[in-house]
């Protein structure tokens, strides 16, 4: 699986109960061979996937596109790989603490 299949399971399990209330755009840098720029747009009870890089995100994560795919494949714990430096993340932390029960 690639990040862009990953990302689409990924949003394929969104659920709305869980993001009642959350309006907000997560950037996902995937850096590395097979990585790419992804934001997704949570809203009105929906998400949705673009390929790009967001204008205004209210988080962003920096990370290594096989550390991404290991993390959406439960084979990561993100929050280990946040305090190991490998998911770097910047703004909205609470949004991010969310995103997991969001998704995942």
């Amino acid at each position: 699986m690639n990040v862009l299949e990953a990302m689409q399971a990924m949003t394929g399990r969104f659920d709305p109960a869980k993001a009642r209330g959350v309006n907000a755009v997560v950037q996902i840098n995937a850096n590395g061979d097979g990585g790419g720029k992804y934001a997704i747009t949570i809203k009105d009870g929906a998400a949705t996937l673009q390929e790009s890089a967001a204008e205004k995100p209210n988080v962003t994560v920096d990370v290594a596109a096989q550390d991404w795919l290991a993390i959406l494949g439960g084979e990561m714990d993100p929050t280990v790989a946040f305090m190991s430096g490998k998911l770097r993340i910047s703004g909205d932390l609470g949004l991010m603490m969310r995103f997991q029960q969001i998704f995942m």
